[in-house]
């Protein structure tokens, strides 16, 4: 699937391979753990492994249920990550003798409940860059500085759709009733992918309008994007890169209730200051959806499924974002903190403007 991006450069040459090596992660918990309780909280290092495949090999070693450690997200396989879980106090003395090449308990504290998933705050990537030269590495500076400005769009990741990309094809048919799967972890896995790929359609979607928006007077606009002159005027006075549309559902960021859009000059002060973020729609029952000019876009991407919908943030805002350039291995750090959920592959992407992996 071809998509828009959201900064202005050409796109950039690079050599990114996602390996325990050149993409490390570590969890940040969304609470502070109080050192006391009947959980044991252990803070692990694990390489070339999936979160499930950690959380099994140390059940099989405890000889319990998987289910009886917590953990608060799916960490990538190809990468070194750092994260939590939680077992039991009374496994304690079994793990101070707990072995493995590819895991490595870091710290141990305690606290009064299990993780559980979404007890997370973000994740810290730090991130490695191959084969650029130096005019590649003052693209990628200037690309960085305007995601550490301006935020980034929230595609769901490559990851999201499988190792063939497909996913979301199956994921309608079951949400359609067209296809059955027993398995309800499958299942709602498959469903998800399909809301994904509605979703980034639609952010793309999105991305294309803004970009016009930028280049194009609003004369030209009325025929590109048949809208409103005044809806086109509003929209080009924005200074931001992702144009807000009247009746978008925006968020207080990074989380907090949602509202409607009507093209207050204090909404848009607060998007500018990162206070508040547009969202985009996860189609599906129960969910509230846009209005007025902006939900004629979304309904384009929207569908009636046999699945609860939500609402997700169209645009993100990276913390402590960092780069170094290394000119003599031609290589290029980087260093940067993004909310649960969304992707670092994505921000990679928005540099590079152009697909990592095929």
């Amino acid at each position: 699937m071809d998509r828009f991006y959201s900064l202005s450069h050409s796109s950039i040459d690079f050599h990114f391979r996602q390996t325990p090596r050149d993409f490390v992660v570590e969890e940040i918990p969304l609470y502070e753990f109080c050192a006391q309780g009947e959980h044991l909280i252990l803070f692990v290092r694990k390489k070339g492994l999936s979160t499930l495949e950690l959380v099994s090999i140390i059940a099989k070693y405890l000889g319990i249920q998987n289910k009886e450690i917590g953990y608060a997200g799916l960490k990538d396989k190809h990468a070194m990550t750092k994260q939590y879980i939680s077992l039991h106090k009374k496994y304690e003395e079994k793990m101070n003798d707990f072995n493995h090449e590819d895991i490595k308990i870091i710290s141990k504290t305690y606290h009064n409940n299990k993780i559980r998933i979404g007890h997370l705050n973000g994740n810290r990537f730090y991130i490695k860059l191959k084969k650029v030269n130096p005019t590649s590495a003052k693209k990628i500076d200037e690309a960085l500085k305007n995601i550490a400005k301006f935020g980034m769009p929230n595609f769901f990741g490559y990851q999201r759709f499988g190792t063939d990309g497909n996913n979301h094809i199956d994921g309608e048919k079951i949400a359609k009733g067209e296809k059955k799967e027993r398995n309800p972890k499958i299942k709602k896995l498959l469903i998800s992918a399909y809301q994904s790929h509605l979703f980034n359609l639609w952010l793309s979607r999105r991305l294309e309008i803004s970009t016009l928006v930028e280049n194009f007077q609003t004369k030209e606009l009325e025929s590109l994007l048949n809208m409103p002159n005044d809806e086109l005027s509003k929209m080009k006075a924005q200074t931001h890169p992702f144009k807000l549309i009247s009746g978008d559902i925006m968020e207080h960021y990074p989380f907090g209730r949602l509202f409607d859009f009507e093209g207050d000059e204090n909404d848009l002060n607060r998007f500018n200051e990162k206070d508040i973020s547009a969202t985009g729609l996860l189609c599906g029952k129960k969910v509230k959806v846009a209005s007025g000019n902006a939900r004629v876009i979304e309904k384009e991407f929207d569908d009636e499924i046999n699945a609860d919908g939500a609402r997700r943030y169209a645009w993100v805002y990276p913390q402590g974002v960092e780069g170094r350039y290394k000119n003599e291995e031609a290589q290029y750090e980087l260093n940067f903190t993004l909310p649960k959920g969304s992707y670092a592959t994505v921000l990679i992407e928005e540099i590079a403007k152009r697909k990592i992996h095929e």
